[in-house]
């Protein structure tokens, strides 16, 4: 309910108390203070009015154009209530907790996808998996059998995404809200991939805190933001898709079979497919942390590209360093 203003014009000029117009305006007076509207009470030259719990003073005599505005008590205390109420309103919409759904959701897919690699994935040849483990570790020596060029490939690009997703995390990110850091998660993403990942997705709480400067200068930092290092993952994963491509139909066709038999293959496989779904997402997260989304929203369909996409954007996406909004600068006195 908003205030409501009662105005008062006196815009009466000065009259002689002996004419007529005088006795005329007293005539008025009079008649007017038979209102229900005015209170009964007068005085020598003024009229009392009773404004919602308010008596206002007017004079009939005073200059012309003299505008009185008289507000009342009442009203103005509820219009301090209401504006105290919106002003909390306010601040608890500011603290209110955070949407919890979307955690709860990838929570639920990350326990889900547990028990369906430790309960219901193909398991049927435990001992090729072993043996194609050692080899891919260069753990056993030539013995003349030549691995699948796809599984060769999709292990290496396996070992290229927990850096992408370093690049893509740190420090963009990182939680403010909670004291649980990133790197530990990103550490064991290079063994368990998505599914390491999947429990910092779960907790995670934007926005990132502010990076100074000197953080920039040191490690990890320092190489993550490196154009460099971004053109590695780039090249990198140019030449392992094409040794992919190059590959005919029968081997592919091994790979499906592979796909449908082992383990460590069926597992390593989502979770190549995982770790390109959550992509695209934390890149728009970098590039709007970055405030570069008006010009690099064109990488955003590109990054639906399998590791290409997001080191494309890696390389592109402008410095922290040129950013004074989310870089805080440490100053000595």
């Amino acid at each position: 309910m908003s205030a409501s203003i009662n105005l008062i014009c006196c815009n009466f000029s000065y009259v002689p108390q002996n004419s007529s117009k005088f006795k005329t305006l007293i005539r008025a007076r009079n008649l007017s203070q038979q209102s229900p509207l005015l209170s009964k009470r007068s005085s020598n030259s003024s009229v009392f009015l009773k404004l919602n719990n308010r008596i206002a003073l007017v004079s009939p005599f005073q200059q012309k154009g003299v505008l009185q505005i008289c507000q009342s008590s009442l009203n103005t205390q509820n219009s301090e209530e209401e504006a105290g109420q919106d002003k909390g309103l306010s601040v608890d919409n500011g603290k209110e907790g955070r949407d919890w759904t979307t955690s709860i959701l990838l929570f639920v897919l990350w326990g889900a996808l547990m028990y369906y690699v430790f309960n219901l994935s193909p398991n049927q040849t435990p001992s090729r998996d072993m043996y194609f483990l050692k080899k891919l570790l260069n753990l056993k020596g030539d013995d003349g059998f030549r691995m699948n060029e796809v599984l060769v490939s999709q292990w290496y690009i396996m070992g290229l995404w927990p850096l992408v997703y370093s690049m893509l995390l740190l420090p963009t990110g990182r939680s403010s809200k909670n004291n649980i850091p990133a790197w530990p998660f990103l550490v064991l993403s290079f063994f368990g991939g998505v599914y390491a990942l999947l429990p910092y997705f779960v907790l995670w709480s934007p926005p990132p805190p502010p990076v100074d400067e000197n953080e920039l200068e040191k490690w990890p930092l320092n190489f993550l933001e490196s154009k460099l290092t971004a053109g590695m993952v780039l090249a990198a994963g140019i030449g392992l898709i094409i040794y992919a491509g190059l590959a005919n139909a029968d081997i592919w066709r091994e790979f499906y079979q592979y796909f449908r038999e082992s383990k460590f293959i069926h597992i390593m496989s989502l979770d190549f497919t995982l770790l390109s779904a959550f992509a695209p997402f934390w890149v728009y997260n970098d590039m709007t942390a970055r405030k570069w989304y008006d010009k690099g929203f064109w990488l955003l369909p590109l990054s639906l590209v399998p590791i290409l996409g997001p080191a494309l954007y890696l390389v592109l996406r402008p410095s922290l360093s040129d950013l004074p909004i989310t870089v805080s600068k440490t100053t000595s006195e």
